[in-house]
């Protein structure tokens, strides 16, 4: 099984703790995430009792803070065109072309079944159109039909671009990370402005708490839940290495403001431009 195979199990849990929290719609909610939500409610509800957090705040923190350095790009940088990597069943897409209409293009791409269901779930919705579309994409091509460069070219040059992966660099070794950050810089250096938006997870943070998060994803996806960078610095140094000009790394709560959070203490969010 490659990496980009294993991801599903958790897009339908965060899925799920997306539906329940407000932030999606019910038909991007499944049967799949709720096993999955229930199964971890046990050790949920233990590490909120004794004050550590839990993976659904630390999900929560890093979805909310993505949304914010979105908005920010959109309102700020000329980001008209967005491209979700591995968009699961984000509800992000839906939330942002209901808000932003014409202004805003958005492609959600996956692999071939996450991306039929999420095509049939949207139009259930009835929020496809020219504007929102979803695309077959796999992370790890060169080139093909299903490979970044050629999802992207159907979006307008002349306008920015901000490519989003949310959950997906933790199930994909750094080789692999790397090769796909040039990618995404080669592409994006292609448009007018072009912004890079992803979680990052750092060694630095990773307390008792963070490795047994990784020990469950492990579990779930049936493969190993890796960890590639120990400081912030590194990140920044490995992105402007495949191509960015320019990157900064933060905690969620920097960015989204919930410094009470202790799991938005530990969620850290990249940020890189081509311009």
């Amino acid at each position: 099984m490659s990496p980009s195979e294993t991801i599903s199990p958790t897009a339908h849990y965060t899925g799920y703790v997306w539906a329940r929290n407000g932030l999606s719609h019910p038909e991007l909610e499944t049967l799949e995430g709720r096993v999955l939500y229930e199964s971890l409610r046990p050790a949920m509800t233990l590490n909120e009792l004794l004050g550590r957090g839990t993976l659904e705040a630390y999900l929560l923190a890093r979805h909310r803070a993505i949304d914010v350095l979105l908005e920010r790009a959109i309102a700020d940088r000329g980001i008209t065109q967005v491209i979700e990597v591995a968009a699961g069943l984000s509800p992000r897409g839906w939330r942002f072309t209901r808000r932003y209409g014409d202004r805003l293009a958005y492609i959600e791409a996956d692999l071939p079944g996450m991306a039929e269901r999420k095509r049939r779930a949207l139009e259930r919705m009835g929020a496809l159109s020219e504007r929102h579309r979803v695309a077959v994409l796999d992370v790890l091509a060169d080139e093909g039909q299903e490979s970044l460069p050629a999802v992207a070219a159907d979006l307008d040059p002349g306008r920015g671009l901000a490519v989003v992966t949310e959950g997906l660099l933790g199930y994909l070794p750094r080789d692999t990370v790397e090769d796909a950050w040039r990618r995404l810089a080669r592409v994006l250096a292609g448009f007018a402005a072009g912004r890079y938006i992803s979680d990052v997870h750092l060694g630095s943070v990773a307390d008792v708490q963070v490795r047994a998060f990784r020990v469950l994803l492990s579990m779930f996806v049936r493969g190993r839940v890796y960890l590639h960078f120990d400081s912030s610095a590194q990140v920044v140094a490995a992105l402007e290495a495949a191509g960015f000009a320019s990157a900064e790394v933060c905690p969620a709560a920097d960015i989204a403001g919930d410094v009470r959070n202790r799991a938005s203490r530990l969620a850290h969010i990249l940020e890189a431009s081509t311009t």
